[in-house]
């Protein structure tokens, strides 16, 4: 009988697909594609208008984006820059240039407060991964990272006028994780902080605000005089339903600085 030419082409084809040699995924293909599927829900995300309220605080301050590095030198030499040095609590990125290890002074106060509570809490030091940057540094920087602020505009990176600071989440536990946003939460809702979680870099970029040092001076303060009232309500300003008569796990972090 003679063959349908048709079916046989049909046949031979099918045949040839059922045997083919597929291209097998290398297991980094796979490693790659499980890390994009895992939910990302920090408590403090980047956002447009996180970059603004950045840069609303330099503007307030009337402070400088650092251009160059001559620029950079000239802010160290009057003390507007103030140099990051380790300690038992603090550790820096040993691929941070020393150059750039600097930053404003309230933002070294922060560094100093937090590390300290942290490592009371964990017995581990905070590390931190990157300070103040040029306009210059910045721009090469977003050759290879698109994720990066601009240099210039409304939205730039608050790197530029040194008053923030990025702290490595890399490495960190949930539980520290989750003490680390709770320590930031108060302090964002008294707008001494901005706070982002950056996922490309796992670190908390955080710009400190130039009230931070006078809050934290009054706080003291009031620690020292048995948390009186009248201070207690002027530490307090800006967060509703917030006292240290009654602090949350949260504020009770963020409460230790003079302890």
């Amino acid at each position: 009988m003679r063959k349908n030419p048709t079916l046989l082409l049909l046949t031979l084809a099918l045949s040839c697909q059922a045997f083919a040699v597929r291209p097998v995924a290398p297991a980094r293909y796979h490693r790659i594609h499980r890390i994009h599927r895992i939910p990302w829900n920090p408590a403090f995300k980047p956002s447009h208008e996180s970059l603004l309220l950045q840069n609303a605080e330099i503007d307030r301050m009337n402070l400088p984006r650092i251009y160059n590095d001559a620029q950079l030198e000239r802010l160290k030499a009057s003390g507007d820059l103030v140099a990051i040095v380790p300690s038992g609590t603090l550790r820096i990125q040993p691929s941070l240039d020393p150059a750039r290890r600097y930053c404003r002074y309230w933002t070294l106060d922060f560094v100093n407060d937090i590390s300290t509570e942290y490592y009371k809490e964990f017995h581990q030091q905070i590390q931190v991964n990157s300070a103040v940057r040029t306009v210059l540094v910045q721009k090469k920087l977003r050759r290879h990272n698109r994720n990066a602020a601009p240099e210039t505009g409304e939205t730039a990176s608050s790197h530029l006028a040194g008053l923030t600071v990025d702290l490595q989440r890399r490495g960190m536990t949930k539980a520290q994780v989750k003490w680390m946003e709770e320590y930031l939460r108060p302090l964002k809702e008294l707008g001494l902080i901005e706070p982002e979680e950056e996922r490309r870099h796992w670190c908390f970029h955080i710009m400190v605000s130039g009230r931070y040092s006078d809050w934290r001076s009054m706080r003291m303060l009031a620690q020292r005089h048995n948390q009186s009232p009248t201070l207690n309500e002027v530490t307090s300003v800006g967060l509703p339903g917030f006292t240290i008569d009654q602090p949350t796990e949260a504020s009770s972090a963020a409460a230790g600085l003079a302890q």
